[in-house]
């Protein structure tokens, strides 16, 4: 929950002349549902594209503060966080809904960034692979390998997100594959290895080329170090300097 109009307006153009010549990696901003509409018109013809960071999954009704897949289409999107931690701790997000979330991203052509992750508490109590298996399995539940094919998973360590704590490039790793061998037993080693995996956990320039390195890690959900032009360009250059 950050950026007015004015801020929002000088990052959009900010990241367009410091990102206009990568093209070899995809780069999505997903700002509050203010900024959508008139970011999309900021970023149009550039290499960045739109992401929301929620929505509800019915087209539209009596459902007072919520936003529809349908809408954020409309404003320019083409990506949508579902499940975040964020929204899990504070909002009341479950499984559940995350799942019928999911659905309704890929009713309208939006892209699914599915989170999922462990507390502090539940890695030290050696629970790490249950809580995956948890928001993996039931958070994908009912969609078919087809579906599972135009999603994103975002595995993001509760305890390194804006703690200043991160994830070893090792645990990180460890975590995804994981995550990728359970899609494959889900479904097969075609829509596994499809599915791009990101890290998100206190994701810093001093850090993406290590994580990057690993071989299950595709990719970054960024928090906040994508605040800030410099430290956000920084990370997605040092990004696309490692060839997966």
């Amino acid at each position: 929950m950050y950026k007015t109009l004015a801020d929002g307006q000088e990052l959009a153009v900010a990241l367009r002349r410091d990102l206009y010549e990568l093209e070899d990696l995809e780069i999505v901003i997903c700002p509050p549902y203010t900024l959508l509409s008139y970011l999309a018109d900021a970023l149009e013809t550039s290499n960045i594209l739109l992401g929301a960071q929620d929505l509800y999954w019915q087209d539209e009704g009596a459902f007072t503060g919520e936003i529809s897949g349908k809408m954020l289409k409309d404003a320019g999107c083409s990506f949508v966080i579902i499940g975040h931690s964020e929204r899990r701790q504070f909002f009341g997000e479950t499984n559940e809904t995350v799942n019928k979330k999911i659905k309704a991203a890929l009713a309208c052509g939006l892209t699914p960034i599915v989170c999922c992750g462990e507390m502090l508490a539940e890695r030290e109590a050696g629970k790490t692979f249950q809580v995956l298996d948890d928001h993996i399995k039931n958070g994908l539940s009912g969609l078919s390998e087809e579906e599972v094919f135009k999603i994103v998973i975002a595995y993001e360590p509760v305890w390194a997100i804006g703690t200043g704590k991160t994830a070893t490039p090792a645990q990180a790793q460890e975590a995804h594959k994981y995550i990728r061998d359970l899609l494959a037993k889900l479904y097969n080693k075609d829509a596994s290895e499809a599915v791009r995996l990101q890290y998100g956990g206190s994701v810093k320039p001093d850090n993406i080329v290590e994580l990057m390195k690993q071989p299950d890690v595709d990719g970054a959900l960024v928090g906040g170090a994508s605040l800030q032009v410099g430290s956000f360009s920084e990370i997605v250059k040092k990004a696309s300097t490692v060839k997966k």
